[in-house]
């Protein structure tokens, strides 16, 4: 089962392409020296990730604890809130299987109609006036 390890680094006091440009190849290569067998550089307006696939969870581990990632992920532009490392690849679990493509908006289609409220109005019942102790003389 394949290994995912996510390494994603925000843009602080200086931006995170600087960070990749200076440590970059220092990861990428600790991570083929110990067994990555696939990785991938993702660059954002807002910072870079590094994804890599190692083959067991040991292998992975063992990446994570050399000093060389140490000291490339203690010199990230914001060490408090700009790092962040964890299993798996880009953000999820990530699906093997593509999504299918959505269903194109067609001109034909019509739009669903609008709910109306629904109003009740009571006319009032009309009756002559009530009069008491009177009587009409023709």
């Amino acid at each position: 089962m394949d290994r995912w390890l996510t390494i994603e680094v925000l843009d602080g006091a200086f931006p995170a392409s600087s960070w990749r440009r200076s440590f970059g190849d220092n990861l990428t290569e600790a991570a083929i020296t110990n067994g990555a067998e696939h990785w991938t550089w993702h660059q954002y307006r807002w910072g870079v990730i590094l994804e890599i696939e190692f083959a067991t969870d040991a292998r992975r581990d063992r990446f994570r604890s050399l000093p060389a990632v140490t000291a490339a992920l203690d010199a990230v532009p914001d060490p408090e809130h700009g790092l962040l490392i964890y299993p798996g690849r880009g953000g999820g679990a990530g699906s093997r299987v593509p999504r299918g493509p959505r269903p194109l908006p067609m001109a034909g289609a019509g739009a669903l109609p609008v709910p109306q409220e629904e109003r009740h109005t009571r006319l009032a019942e009309s009756e002559p006036p009530v009069t008491q102790g009177v009587t009409l003389s023709p």
